[in-house]
């Protein structure tokens, strides 16, 4: 059987993409590890289903590299627009569900997608770092001289920490450049490397550097992969809403892979 797909990538965290809305799809977990793998399938970060559901434009159905269905996926939620309008859902606007809930999300004039993020109402500061939920539960952590990181190892380490083993979580490093940009980079569970780019990080970034910091509420991110945008009210000490996340997605191909790859 084989099975039509398509790559994309946003800001280099790169997704496989399959259309699944005649629900026909159905994939094993050791199916989509082997096709996430980069030496042995196609490559990606994750893999994403697009499915029907009442009421949405669509679903998003996400799976991490290792094959386990995942969180929400920011750079995965603008993707997923960029593929939906290129198989045919043209909208100005959209609504689609995932796993954290609802999104909205539009294309921009200049091509540049804007999602919007589910609202946070806490943040855990601890000693050395802030912990919230953006739809994946992300760990923050202010640090200098970060092209020079050692992101993987620290990364891993509190990863696999007693405190986060068991469920996991995503680690972000963050150098603040001044009062409106930051740069990220991050440790992502599921993908168990740093990832290029990571779209719900960085928008916890954002927000742990607003409340740390109570900076500006429109914040520039560079990451290694490209460059984003968060936007946000703060509504309480810990409350956010109105978050959105901007930034490209771009098709890198379309092909064909049989179901026992």
């Amino acid at each position: 059987m084989e099975i039509s797909f398509s790559k994309y990538h946003g800001t280099g965290n790169d997704f496989i993409i399959i259309d699944n809305r005649e629900k026909n799809i159905a994939l094993s977990q050791e199916t989509i590890e082997r096709l996430c793998h980069r030496k042995f399938g196609i490559g990606a970060d994750g893999l994403m289903l697009l499915e029907k559901a009442e009421g949405f434009d669509f679903s998003m159905v996400y799976f991490n590299a290792d094959g386990h269905q995942g969180s929400m996926c920011g750079n995965g939620g603008r993707c997923i627009i960029r593929f939906a309008n290129d198989i045919g859902i043209k909208k100005t606007a959209y609504h689609f569900i995932a796993i954290d809930g609802p999104h909205d999300a539009s294309i921009e004039m200049n091509g540049s997608i804007r999602l919007k993020m589910k609202d946070v109402s806490k943040i855990e500061s601890h000693t050395t770092f802030d912990f919230l939920d953006t739809g994946s539960p992300h760990v923050v952590k202010l640090v200098s001289e970060l092209s020079d990181y050692e992101v993987v190892n620290e990364g891993r380490t509190i990863r696999y920490s007693a405190m986060y083993k068991t469920e996991g979580v995503n680690v972000n490093f963050v150098q603040r450049i001044d009062d409106s940009s930051l740069y990220v980079r991050t440790y992502e569970r599921g993908v168990e490397d740093e990832t290029l780019s990571c779209g719900t990080g960085v928008t916890a970034a954002a927000l742990a550097n607003a409340h740390n910091e109570r900076g500006y509420n429109h914040i520039k991110v560079k990451t290694n992969g490209g460059k984003l945008f968060v936007e946000f009210e703060r509504t309480g000490e810990t409350n956010f809403e109105e978050i959105w996340l901007a930034g490209p997605a771009v098709h890198v191909f379309t092909g064909t892979f049989s179901k026992i790859l």
